[in-house]
């Protein structure tokens, strides 16, 4: 007998499975709008197309955001095909407090330095509406030995893999939430993978209420 259970892989695509843990946790609520700020070719939106979510996408690439708009005509048709837009994440063109959840994979460890880092968080967090959740999946330090990593100047690093990347840590992390006045809905979380790299998820929940102009929430 033929199953007629649904092709998992077909279905979620390549989805973050961080990410969809958040799924799973209702974090991601049908109505929302989804902005993937970075999003490559749009694995991690390809689900939610097909789920009927409100998503958008920003990628520097325009190749990318190409393979967005064939991926949002074919699965989710009544997206408008401006919500895929060829920017980087640090000058995007979203209104600000219009997105509810946004998702950064893999993206921020591409950061030049500090500043760039600071102008990427910081772009997101104008966007994101009071009470919506910035999920973020990036390199960092934590979990292997400081020798493991050969430094560039700055964050930058020589992994073990002999990737090139921005990395934080925890202190880094948690003192960037308190700038911005978010709360951690998540303990910091670290994948180590096999000695080579550390990928860290930091998911932070903005506060509620609109602040004053001026103020870092």
């Amino acid at each position: 007998m033929t199953s007629s259970a649904p092709n998992l892989h077909e279905w979620l695509g390549d989805i973050d499975i961080y990410l969809f843990d958040q799924l799973m946790r209702g974090r991601i609520e049908p109505g929302m709008r989804i902005l993937d700020a970075g999003c490559g070719a749009g694995r991690n939106l390809l689900y939610l197309m097909r789920a009927g979510y409100n998503v958008a996408g920003t990628d520097q690439s325009s190749a990318a955001i190409e393979a967005n708009r064939r991926l949002a005509a074919a699965h989710a048709p009544h997206l408008p095909l401006e919500n895929f837009r060829v920017e980087p994440v640090e000058h995007m063109s979203f209104e600000s407090h219009s997105v509810d959840f946004i998702i950064s994979s893999a993206v921020l460890h591409f950061a030049r330095d500090e500043a760039h880092f600071d102008a990427m968080v910081s772009e997101m967090w104008r966007i994101l509406c009071p009470g919506g959740t910035l999920f973020a999946r990036l390199a960092s330090t934590i979990g292997l030995p400081t020798e493991a990593f050969r430094p560039l100047g700055g964050r930058r690093f020589v992994l073990p893999d002999g990737s090139e990347r921005f990395l934080v840590d925890e202190h880094m992390l948690m003192t960037t939430t308190e700038r911005l006045g978010g709360v951690m809905l998540d303990p910091i979380k670290t994948t180590v993978v096999q000695g080579a790299r550390c990928m860290t998820t930091w998911v932070v929940k903005r506060r509620p209420s609109v602040p004053l102009e001026g103020s870092p929430q």
